[in-house]
């Protein structure tokens, strides 16, 4: 008689356990945010470095081209006045009296205090004059390399979005308005002098962690920030200096030589005109 196998029977496995070094969920969520902080960091500091460049162009462009377009539209006016009185036509005599009035137009509100302010507010030239302080105007329109590689390094440390505290975000604030204001002027010496502080200064509190609650938050408002700094640089490459400065990346101050050349030579068609008309 053949014995029969004995049934085997299985044991009921037991649910794997998680390994003791898994990972939270807030923890990715945490590395998530931090990421997220860090790039918009960057894209702020890109829109930050070409607000700097845009305003610098603007304020060297009517510092430097302004009397030019000055002398054309003289010339225009004496080249207008000059055509009428050798024709006494009445459309001629016209002409003139608009190319006369395009000189010195009536000034508006907008045109009183263009120089007085940019997107900062009170411009650094009327801060100066009401202050009694030396005007210290940029030098270029793009700050030198190491003015920007400094301000690139100061603005990743001590950028008030990397705050945890109301406090310590006020106290950012304060410390990067004066690095925006060094960087603008193109200060590498205030810059260094910026970044010497900075390293001396207290060292920020390592972060909390953070509830998942918070940190959704906290990704809900960069979200917001980072649309905020779309439009804003929008803005800045569909304006009128936003679009010259496309059109030398590389070099935008030798962009403004090369307009300040072409000014010259309109100037000199200009006169050789007028000397025709008048002699």
């Amino acid at each position: 008689m053949t014995d029969e196998p004995a049934e085997e029977t299985t044991a009921p496995t037991a649910p794997a356990e998680a390994p003791e070094n898994a990972e939270r969920p807030e923890a990715r969520l945490d590395r998530a945010v931090r990421a997220a902080e860090q790039a918009l960091i960057e894209f702020e500091i890109a829109v930050e470095t070409f607000r700097v460049e845009v305003e610098n162009f603007s304020r060297l462009h009517h510092q430097k081209l302004g009397p030019m377009y000055a002398r054309l539209d003289e010339l225009d006016a004496q080249i207008a006045e000059a055509k009428a009185t050798l024709t006494g036509d009445p459309e001629d005599l016209r002409k003139a009296r608009e190319a006369r009035a395009a000189v010195l137009p009536m000034p508006g509100v907008e045109e009183l205090f263009h120089d007085w302010m940019d997107s900062d507010g009170l411009s650094p030239e009327a801060a100066s004059m009401l202050t009694d302080q030396p005007v210290r105007p940029p030098k270029r329109v793009r700050p030198s390399e190491e003015a920007r590689r400094l301000y690139r390094e100061l603005a990743r440390k001590a950028h008030p979005d990397l705050a945890q505290e109301d406090g310590e975000r006020a106290r950012r604030d304060e410390f990067i308005a004066r690095v925006n204001a060094a960087y603008g002027r193109g200060d590498e010496a205030m810059l260094r002098e910026l970044s010497e502080e900075w390293a001396a200064g207290p060292v920020p509190e390592e972060a909390r962690p953070s509830e998942s609650e918070e940190l959704y938050a906290r990704l809900e408002w960069l979200a917001q920030r980072k649309e905020l700094l779309a439009v804003l640089a929008r803005e800045l490459e569909e304006s009128a200096i936003g679009s010259m400065l496309r059109m030398a990346p590389d070099d935008p101050d030798r962009l403004l030589d090369e307009i300040a050349e072409q000014l010259l030579a309109e100037v000199a068609g200009r006169e050789a005109e007028l000397a025709e008309l008048v002699q």
